[in-house]
């Protein structure tokens, strides 16, 4: 009978005791079921801090089962139904396109793009400077590209860096100390990196979601969305840029690692064997992945298509002219998109329960009832702060959709409704780098495979962004109280 009920145990909950302990206290803890006879709001905001407790222990447990768990319970007691969730889906098509597909495409393309991103590694000795120019490049492409796609290149790389190291560390016994520091130098990069992603994305009105709602609803042009947010995304930006110099010169807490010799000499060893090892097969295969990444640099940048069409097709380009037409050939590629894209339904339920249980609506309430500068600053911690703890796309709609209906109302002017629009936009886009929760960039990396090989926790990555947090959104508040 006991070992019956084991094995009940392991099949339904799985092999890590972490596994059912976490659903369990997730589940239970300050469960939602119990408010929910008090009050559906009350419970909804439980369901929401439940929801963020499971993506702080993603690395002790996928956040898709208990998170799930937590959606489910939200329809099954009424917080939230089926069609509102199938609505959020639908609204987020494109982000979902882009995860399954973008996300595979890049797979495609990472032969050369770990040839040239190790040059980069190998020829910039120094940390500070490696990590200033990687954030730089990240923030310049992604104004104009997606960031998520950003990301994606960046695990695979570092991954390709870490299996160099691990597979000749597996072999022999190496200083634990030192891979230690080797999976700390890969955080830090990584970090600076989609920080990078995010810095740019504020600049331009292609650069996030956001953007692209509220420009639409302003009228702005690209120039004209520039022009309008400049004044808080530069100098937001310029800090940012300045943060990442400043951390790893002075090697802030956290910033402190070093790429080891070892592994140097180990993927400088790797990176002359590929290219002595050139035949015209795979020189043909590189002069096919450079020309797709050039025309998809072109595509996204031009936006010719939705980012996720883009990517399938890349993956025909690419599959077609190497010969991988075999249904098992495709599979490998998919293999980090799905279970994220996956979450992420689960994370558009949390957010019908946020919609329907108007969780923020006390607060919105609250900002427009001020007046003059002081609206403007509340609405910009506002937004920052319920960005960071929800999702800041679905918090400027809700914004952006009530200083819509306050305009067509009469409330205020045509210029006052464009800073507004501004603080919005703002307001969701910087303060958010406080937490996974806030950008999908963020989150992407949190609940990759990577995360668990160099130890990325929630709340490691919260320390990390902390200087970004402080530094950034100090900027951006100061720009709000100076120039508007």
């Amino acid at each position: 009978m006991k070992s019956a009920f084991y094995l009940l145990k392991v099949n339904f909950m799985g092999k890590s005791p972490s596994w059912y302990k976490l659903t369990i206290i997730a589940f239970l803890t300050i469960n939602p079921l119990l408010f929910y006879f008090v009050n559906p709001f009350v419970a909804g905001w439980a369901i929401l801090i439940q929801f963020i407790f499971t993506l702080a222990c993603a690395l002790i447990c996928y956040p898709l089962q208990p998170g799930g768990l937590l959606a489910l319970e939200a329809i099954f007691i009424g917080l939230t139904n089926t069609d509102t969730v199938f609505n959020e889906v639908v609204a987020n098509i494109p982000t979902l396109l882009l995860l399954i597909f973008m996300v595979a495409a890049i797979y495609y393309l990472k032969d050369i793009l770990f040839i040239l991103i190790t040059k980069l590694f190998l020829t910039i000795k120094k940390k500070y400077f490696l990590a200033l120019v990687f954030c730089v490049i990240c923030a310049s492409l992604s104004a104009f590209l997606d960031a998520l796609t950003l990301v994606a290149i960046s695990i695979a790389v570092c991954f390709n860096f870490y299996a160099i190291y691990h597979r000749v560390l597996s072999n022999s016994k190496e200083n634990e100390e030192e891979f230690e520091e080797f999976r700390g130098f890969l955080r830090n990069i990584i970090m600076h990196g989609v920080v990078g992603t995010i810095i740019g994305g504020t600049m331009t009105i292609v650069g996030e979601p956001q953007n692209i709602m509220i420009g639409t609803k302003m009228g702005w042009s690209f120039s004209e969305f520039f022009a309008h947010n400049s004044v808080i995304s530069l100098p937001a930006g310029i800090a940012g840029v300045i943060t990442c110099f400043l951390l790893e010169y002075f090697r802030f807490p956290g910033f402190r690692y070093q790429m080891p010799e070892k592994a140097r000499e180990l993927i400088t060893k790797d990176y002359r064997h590929k290219i002595r090892e050139i035949t015209k097969q795979t020189a043909f295969l590189y002069t096919l992945q450079i020309i797709v990444f050039i025309l998809l640099v072109f595509a996204l940048g031009f936006h010719v298509a939705e980012v996720g069409l883009i990517g399938i097709g890349l993956i025909v380009i690419v599959t077609a002219f190497t010969g991988r037409t075999k249904e098992h050939d495709l599979a490998e590629a998919f293999n980090n998109a799905m279970p994220f894209a996956t979450l992420i339904i689960v994370f558009f339920a949390i957010l019908a329960v946020v919609h329907d249980q108007h969780l923020v609506a006390p607060l919105t309430q609250w900002v427009f009832t001020l007046s003059g500068k002081t609206q403007l600053m509340a609405l910009y911690f506002v937004n920052g702060t319920l960005s960071f703890t929800s999702d800041n796309v679905f918090i400027a709609s809700i914004f952006i959709g009530e200083v819509d209906r306050a305009y067509a109302a009469g409330t205020f002017s045509r210029e006052w409704y464009e800073k507004l629009g501004v603080i919005v936009n703002m307001g969701t886009n910087i303060p958010a780098i406080a937490t996974p929760n806030g950008h999908a960039a963020l989150l992407f990396l949190l609940t990759s495979s990577l995360a668990p090989m160099i130890k990325l926790s929630y709340f490691r990555m919260f320390k990390l962004t902390l200087p970004y947090t402080i530094v950034m959104t100090g900027a951006g508040a100061v720009a709000v109280y100076l120039f508007f």
